[in-house]
Parts: C-alpha cells; structure tokens; sequence
C-alpha cells in the first residue's frame, strides 16, 4: 500500500487546531523515531527509508518498524510503505546494528492525532513539532493502492486546503534532512 501524504508548513496553528477540532478530537502524542542507513548511505540516496518508532500517548507505549519505497509520486513524495509492530524495540535495534546498519539519524516529534473521514476517505491528519526545528507542521495521509494515488491526493489537497493551508505552504523536505541540516549548522560564537 501507498502512504498518499502531503505536508505544509502551518501558518496560523490555531485556526488550523480549531478546523481539525471541529471535525475529530486529537489525540497526543510522542514519536521517538530512529532511521537506519547502511554504511554508504545507499538506503538514503535511493530514497529508502528504515524507521523504528516508538509512540508515546495516554494509552500507553508501542513500537513500529517501518520499511518506505522510493516515492512513486515525485511532487508529494508519497512511498509505498511496509509496517510491522515491534515486541521490544531495544532488542531490533541490536538486530539492525549487528547485521552492520547504522544509525542515521534519531529526533522527537511531538504530535497531536485527528482521524477523520473526507470525501469518502479515511483521512489521519497530524500536526507536528519537531524541537530542532522552528514552527509547526501539517501531515496529511491516506493509505491507498497505487492506481488510486492521484485521486487520494486530490482529496488531501482539496482538504488541506478546506482546513486553512494553502498550495504555496506545502514543502516535500523530509524531517530526516531538516534535522540534519540543522545539525550541521556550526553554532553561534
């Protein structure tokens, strides 16, 4: 299956908060997310992705391995996507380090979670913070096949669109690339 995903930059975040509120509660949420390369980058160059995330709400704590294709849509990036749980997540991180993976790059995302349905779609809207990076993100999602892509992301754009977030806000930049660009950065004397 097909994460069919679009993600913007928010502007004005309450307004955003009070559309997304008027049409399902949120749910809060913590993703600790570990990305995994082989020594030469190649997973990264071939935009491949190995992610073991572990999720923090109210209700508890669990752990997903997620394996993503290379993006079948180049403007939204959107990847056909492989996604298991994970028992114990220290243990299949010894796995990935003992076959020779390394880590790529691990961050926080601090996310609140609202499930709705539009236009005949199951929809899981995501606003996101990430502490190393400034403002606020929109994530967008429905999982599709690949023959139903180009309508589902019609119906995530024309939503995104009904909840304040214009064209011009969407960005296709990774978290994974932002965070280690902000890394890079030499600090300030």
């Amino acid at each position: 299956m097909i994460e069919a995903e679009l993600k913007a930059r928010v502007r004005d975040v309450e307004s955003v908060q009070a559309a997304l509120a008027a049409r399902s509660a949120g749910q809060r949420a913590k993703y600790e997310d570990t990305y995994y390369d082989l020594a030469d980058e190649r997973l990264s160059s071939e935009g491949r992705e190995l992610r073991l995330r572990t999720i923090t709400t109210g209700n508890g704590r669990r752990s997903l391995l997620t394996y993503k294709e290379p993006a079948v849509d180049s403007s939204s990036g959107s990847k056909p996507e492989h996604e298991t749980e994970v028992a114990d997540p220290a243990v299949l991180d010894s796995a990935l380090r003992g076959i020779g993976l390394k880590e790529l790059v691990r961050f926080e995302k601090h996310c609140v979670n609202y499930q709705f349905a539009s236009a005949g779609r199951d929809l899981l809207a995501t606003l996101v913070t990430v502490p190393e990076l400034d403002g606020t993100f929109i994530e967008l999602e429905t999982v599709v096949s690949e023959s139903e892509l180009a309508e589902a992301l019609e119906v995530v754009r024309s939503t995104l669109r009904q909840l304040g977030i214009a064209d011009s806000d969407l960005t296709a930049e990774q978290y994974t690339d932002a965070v280690l660009a902000t890394r890079r950065k030499p600090a300030l004397p």
